[in-house]
């Protein structure tokens, strides 16, 4: 079979991989478990929950310590459930595009297995777990890491964006006024070098699963932005900031909730004592 490639160093959108949806789960050990619970998320439930799966494309994990979560703004916000500062793990999965559907009926099915046979962990909570389509990503360089790889990649930072369009716009809709009038200007050099939209998959029936999920996806008008920066997240919330305050100025949407993480250090146990 002869070569398709081209032999020359490719664009992000020349190759064939993308993720197309993404399971996004943010979740809060509780008080006295954090130790225990980090090293059985990534022993164990990291890999025998999703990782494991066929046309899981890639998998990563970030912590908010306690000034992470204190820079967390707006304050009153439906993103998190109970609070806003709710919610010190999160962990983000690349599904492969195309393949959803397959993935979903694995996955549905391998939570109940692990509860099951005693592979769960009860002394924790759901803040946000919820599932995404993949709308587009945008990015600061002209020849970026794509965001198939951005979970690979070992960003230092992720900041999670979740807005509510305005009148009615639709995820799609508002991702196209973004990159007409806010987006551009807030990655022009800022230290966020991808974008990533998302927009929530609503479930066809009340979520079936064997815990409490946490907040819900929210309504028709919710879309979810990670924002992959590395340095740290700290650098890039003065450009966020300005970012929300325009894309509400500008009519397009409202920032629900503001989350800023940094990247876990695999292997080890190193922010657990930092979360309260």
């Amino acid at each position: 079979m002869p070569m398709t490639y081209p032999l020359e160093p490719g664009k992000p959108a020349d190759y064939p991989v993308h993720p197309g949806s993404m399971l996004l789960t943010l979740v809060e050990p509780h008080k006295g478990y954090e130790v225990a619970f980090n090293r059985w998320y990534e022993r164990d439930h990291y890999y025998g929950g999703c990782m494991e799966g066929e046309f899981t494309l890639a998998g990563a994990r970030w912590v908010a310590t306690r000034d992470l979560k204190d820079l967390r703004f707006p304050k009153e916000t439906d993103a998190a459930k109970p609070n806003y500062d709710s919610g010190s793990y999160v962990a983000v999965y690349w599904v492969l595009a195309g393949h959803h559907d397959e993935w979903m009926a694995w996955s549905g099915k391998r939570v109940f297995d692990l509860y099951s046979s005693g592979r769960g962990f009860p002394e924790r909570s759901h803040v946000n777990t919820n599932l995404y389509t993949f709308l587009d990503a945008d990015y600061r360089d002209e020849d970026p890491v794509p965001v198939t790889l951005a979970l690979d990649r070992h960003y230092q930072g992720m900041i999670i964006m979740w807005f509510d369009g305005l009148d009615g716009a639709k995820p799609a809709e508002s991702l196209a006024k973004l990159r007409e009038q806010c987006l551009p200007d807030m990655l022009a050099g800022s230290p966020v070098e991808i974008a990533a939209t998302w927009a929530p998959i609503p479930p066809d029936e009340p979520r079936d699963a064997p815990m409490d999920l946490g907040a819900g996806p929210g309504g028709p008008t919710r879309f979810c932005q990670l924002m992959f920066t590395d340095s740290d997240p700290k650098d890039s919330l003065p450009a966020l900031k300005a970012y929300a305050d325009a894309v509400e100025q500008a009519g397009i949407a409202k920032l629900s909730l503001c989350a800023p993480f940094k990247k876990i250090i695999v292997g080890t146990d190193t922010y657990a004592d930092q979360l309260w």
